[in-house]
């Protein structure tokens, strides 16, 4: 009962305080506007995800504090929250962003959630930085459409749960308490037209506590370097929209660190028609990504890293495709 129960409490949670969160962003001017690439018609609320971690926060107490990896978990979520929400008011530059992402992803490795592969502690914290400021960056890039980073992470965190459970009940719960947030959150970003965005508040924490759970998730001792591919796996589509946004911005010659509509979901939403759509879409490629990974936790070594290697090469041949004429990203016009 303990995951049923962590789930539906930040489910719960986050359903009661997302209307607090659109109540405050009112009062307080808190607005994404619609300019430049941007596609939504009128002003929308920020602060969804002040609701979303709230409400994580909140069922993980109840139900996984017993962890040693809760702590610091919610310590560097609370952080990439403040960080976040102040990114989304102010726009931080990149690198007051990046050195925050860095301590935090060190924060981790101190508290013994991190990666354990070289027999080197500047080695392993290096390969724990790298993957934690990788998955950060790669929910935020993911929060491009209403419901998508949602999405992907509330039915990747809901299997991460199941797999953590086996072995450590509180750290299933800790997963399960963020897919009941998002679940909860999906409610209000994903009406026609959304009434809250998540904004870099929540997807820079998200990203976080994915990353952190997947270095946490214990019985993968076994696996040592087939870990690797494994959980690029695991992270699923926002490595998938990641690796596709950086090389289509290389070959047109755009900037890789500049917005647009080049992402995986905007080339969904040509096809398929609306962003309810495209989340369907989404959530149903990453729950087959994600239940893979789980799979290929549970396989000795080598299957695992042949496994993971194959799926990372069907990926490399998406993204080939994505990049080809039918599914070119729609010029900006075609989307205001």
């Amino acid at each position: 009962m303990r995951l049923e129960l962590s789930f539906a409490v930040a489910l719960g949670a986050t359903l009661v305080l997302t209307p607090l969160a659109i109540r405050l962003a009112a009062l307080t001017g808190f607005y994404d506007h619609p300019v430049g690439y941007k596609g939504h018609d009128s002003p929308t609320p920020y602060l969804g995800g002040i609701a979303v971690i709230a409400g994580f926060l909140a069922a993980a107490a109840l139900f996984g504090s017993g962890s040693n990896a809760f702590v610091p978990i919610a310590v560097g979520a609370a952080v990439l929250l403040g960080v976040g929400t102040i990114d989304d008011r102010y726009q931080l530059g990149p690198l007051t962003r990046l050195a925050i992402e860095v301590a935090v992803a060190c924060v981790l490795y101190a508290a013994g959630i991190g990666w354990s592969l070289f027999g080197s502690d500047v080695l392993d914290l290096t390969l724990t930085v790298v993957f934690v400021v990788g998955v950060v960056n790669a929910y935020n890039l993911m929060d491009n459409m209403d419901g998508a980073a949602s999405t992907v992470a509330g039915v990747s965190t809901a299997v991460l749960g199941v797999l953590a459970a086996q072995r450590s009940p509180e750290l299933g719960a800790i997963a399960l308490a963020l897919s009941g947030a998002c679940m909860g959150f999906l409610r209000f970003n994903l009406a026609s037209p959304a009434r809250v965005f998540l904004g870099d508040g929540g997807s820079m924490p998200i990203g976080f506590v994915v990353a952190a759970l997947i270095m946490a998730m214990p019985g993968t001792g076994h696996l040592g370097w087939a870990l690797v591919p494994v959980a690029v796996v695991l992270v699923g589509l926002p490595a998938l929209d990641t690796a596709l946004v950086v090389v289509s911005r290389l070959r047109r010659g755009a900037g890789v660190f500049t917005g647009g509509r080049d992402h995986l979901t905007h080339r969904l939403r040509a096809k398929v028609g609306s962003a309810r759509g495209v989340a369907f879409v989404l959530g149903s490629a990453q729950a087959s990504l994600s239940i893979a990974g789980a799979l290929l936790v549970g396989a000795d070594k080598s299957l695992a890293a042949l496994g993971a290697v194959c799926l990372i090469a069907i990926g490399v041949a998406v993204v080939a495709r994505l990049e080809s004429p039918g599914w070119a990203p729609a010029p900006v016009t075609e989307w205001t």
